[in-house]
This record gives C-alpha cells, structure tokens and sequence, in this order.
C-alpha cells in the first residue's frame, strides 16, 4: 500500500467525517451481526467504562509506583476484587496486564522460572501438558520461549481428559492447564481433577478463566451449575482472567494471579544493563495505559456483584433462548454443554462450511470451529435485538444446504 504522508494536516472536522466514512464499512457488531470481539454489558457500563478511561486517557501505568498512584492504588483494588472472587487463599498476588495472551505469557514465563529455581536448573525448557481445546495463547508463549506443547485430545464431551493428560505427562512437565470454559465449546474442564493430578504430581496448573472468570462466579450465585476452577483448588497455582471480555471493562484489561506472591516474583522482568540504572516490570509491555487501569476499576466498583448477578442473568437467558431456537432446527447439535456464553452448533449431516457461506452472504460473520464442522457464538447482551433473525436465518441456511449441493463453503477462521 502507497500513501504519502501530507505535508500540512487536515482539519478536525475532516478527520472525524473520514473515521467515520472509515466504520461505516465495519461489520455491524452493534447489530449483532459479529460473534465475537467485541463485549457489552449494560449501556450505563459501558458509559462509565468510557468515562473513567478518558479521565485517565494521558497516564501511564508503567508510572504507577513513582508518578501515578491513583493507578496503583486502582490497580491493587481491581486485583484485590479478583483474588476476592476467586477464593484466594491468604498471601496471593497478582496484577494487570493488556489482555488474556500477555497473562497466560506471563503465567508460563513465572511457571518456566520457578522451575529453573527449584530445579537448580538455569536452562531448563520443560513441557506443558494441555487439552487440545486450550487456546493458542499457551503456544504463543511456548514459541518464544521454546517450550514443547502437548496437547491431548479432549473427552467425548469436549473436556479436559484427565487420565489422558496425565498419561502425557513425564519428569519434564511443568505446567498443566484447564480452561473455564475452553473458547470453542463453552465447557468448563474437570479442573477440580487436574488439581488433584497436579498435587499428586508436584507440578503448576494454569486455570485459564480468560473467557469465563468474570461470569462464572456470578453465575454460580445465581443457581447455575458452575464447576469449581479457581483458586480454592489447591493444585491451581496461577489464574488468568479478562476484564475486557465478560468483566465488560474496556479493552486493554486483563488480570493474572498468583496463589503466593513468591510465585509472582518469577513473573517479575529485572534488567540493569543500561546507562539508566536497572529496569524492571511485572509484565512483558512497559507502558500501560492508564485508561484501562481506571475504567476496570470504574466498572466493578459501579455493578458491583449485584450488578455482575444481574447481567449475568441476562446473558444467560438470551444464550438458553438462543439454544431453544437453534435445536428446534432439524439435525441441529449443541456440541457439549455450555456453562456460559460461548456455544458451538451443528448439524452433522451437512456441510457446515456451505451454511456459514450462506450466513456470510446474508451480513453475518460467521464464527466456525473445524471439529466437529460447527458455528460459533460467543455471546454478550448486543446478540439479543438480533437473535430471532439469526435463528431464522440459520434455519433457512441449513434448509438451503440440505436441498443444494453446490454451495461454496466458508473455512473455520478467527484472524
């Protein structure tokens, strides 16, 4: 692309009519017409989120302890909230980072040093030991640190398979993980039990609640059946939770914890090799914005678990209203059983592929998993004005594919 940078600057008003021009071709996700990417609770959360993070929009949270201690003391708050929730047990740490990778990064990197540590090791690259349904973020981390990935393929029921993953492990294992709920299916794996394999093995489980970790807590008050996957679980020893998605906090947020703060040292980035003097974070970014630390903290402090009850109920009834329309589709599957949000459907004999096309030429993005051949939801309270059509439309799609073989077939993709 050739573009040639202006010598003279454009006006106020021009620049905001080109953003707009510029949106104006976006996929309607306001509409309900995106599955994913984009999280909204409330519009008065959504107000307020926007609100404090303006009020914070200069700061910089890489300043927090020497310039900025409104941001740290906002941070120690929303973390302080999060080990609360998550039954931590007394002495854990944590903090923020700038979404649910740089957590599970940071957790994996933590993970890798302790046992460098306790090992008397320096150089160790151990294994991590995960179901095939985890997410990509725990290769990201093992690609920069050259770790090995084993992923284990998942029960008939698309959880974690214990047994199997404990059938996985060896003397080089460092890190189990389970997800609450795993991405493509919605389902909460067995973590109770792969703390239990944890224990008995000496070795750090990950419960990456990045999707789930600010719902399930809530959903649980209000009667659903939530597996227990935090830190109650004594064998869970770090745990990854985005603000931004179900927290309906503004985007850059997320939270990892620690069950101890000793554990959350090897977390720590330490560097003195500069002119500057020594150079340290607790994440992988340096500057951070300050924005997203304020409005986090703006969000929970306004619902508050009342607030988080509440919309929790309302997602949940729109995501079983959803269920009941699409199973009322001949051949149509829930694959699983979803605790929260996230759902994946299909009917098996069909191509899947061929109906997403169709949905696609109909204005929707469709969201897909490979296996089984499946449409994918995850879901937040703008899905609701636009669910009847998406039923409707769903059910016209599949009748279409059912009668024609000629359809051209979308593949299951996220980037």
């Amino acid at each position: 692309m050739s573009i040639r940078f202006e010598d003279q600057g454009r006006a106020r008003a021009d620049i905001m009519r080109a953003l707009q021009d510029f949106q104006a071709g976006d996929a309607d996700w306001r509409g309900g017409k995106v599955p994913l990417y984009v999280f909204s609770g409330p519009e008065d959360v959504g107000e307020i989120g926007k609100a404090a993070f303006n009020l914070f929009f200069s700061e910089n949270a890489l300043g927090a302890r020497r310039a900025f201690p409104s941001l740290l003391r906002m941070e120690q708050e929303v973390v302080g909230m999060g080990l609360d929730l998550f039954h931590a047990p007394a002495g854990a740490a944590g903090n923020m980072t700038s979404g649910g990778t740089e957590s599970i990064v940071m957790a994996v990197k933590a993970c890798r040093d302790w046992n460098r540590a306790h090992r008397g090791e320096p150089r160790f690259r151990g294994n991590l030991v995960l179901p095939e349904t985890a997410h990509p973020a725990f290769d990201k981390a093992a690609a920069l640190m050259d770790l090995e990935i084993r992923r284990v393929p998942a029960r008939a029921d698309y959880r974690a398979d214990v047994p199997a993953m404990a059938a996985a492990m060896d003397a080089e294992t460092m890190m189990l993980v389970g997800s609450a709920p795993c991405f493509p299916f919605g389902v909460i794996d067995p973590l109770a039990e792969l703390s239990d394999l944890a224990v008995a093995r000496g070795v750090w489980l990950h419960s990456d609640a990045c999707v789930g970790g600010w719902m399930a807590p809530f959903a649980a008050e209000i009667g659903r059946d939530i597996p227990q996957f935090d830190l109650g679980l004594p064998g869970v020893r770090s745990l990854s939770a985005d603000l931004h998605k179900f927290g309906f906090c503004p985007k850059p947020a997320s939270v990892v914890f620690y069950r101890d703060a000793a554990l959350q040292g090897f977390q720590e980035m330490k560097f003195d090799v500069w002119p500057s003097g020594p150079f340290g974070t607790q994440t992988l970014v340096g500057t951070r914005a300050g924005g997203a630390v304020a409005a986090s903290w703006a969000v929970l402090r306004y619902l508050g678990r009342a607030g988080f009850r509440e919309v929790a109920r309302e997602v949940l009834t729109m995501r079983d209203a959803f269920i009941a329309g699409l199973t009322a589709i001949p051949g149509m599957q829930i694959r699983g059983t979803p605790e929260l949000a996230n759902i994946a459907f299909g009917c098996d004999d069909i191509d899947m592929g061929q109906v997403a096309t169709l949905m696609g030429e109909r204005g929707w993005i469709p969201g897909m998993v490979r296996r089984p051949a499946s449409l994918h939801l995850m879901m937040s309270l703008h899905h609701e004005a636009s669910r009847e059509a998406f039923v409707r439309d769903v059910a016209e799609c599949v009748a279409t594919v059912r009668g024609h073989s000629g359809v051209a077939r979308t593949d299951a993709s996220y980037a």
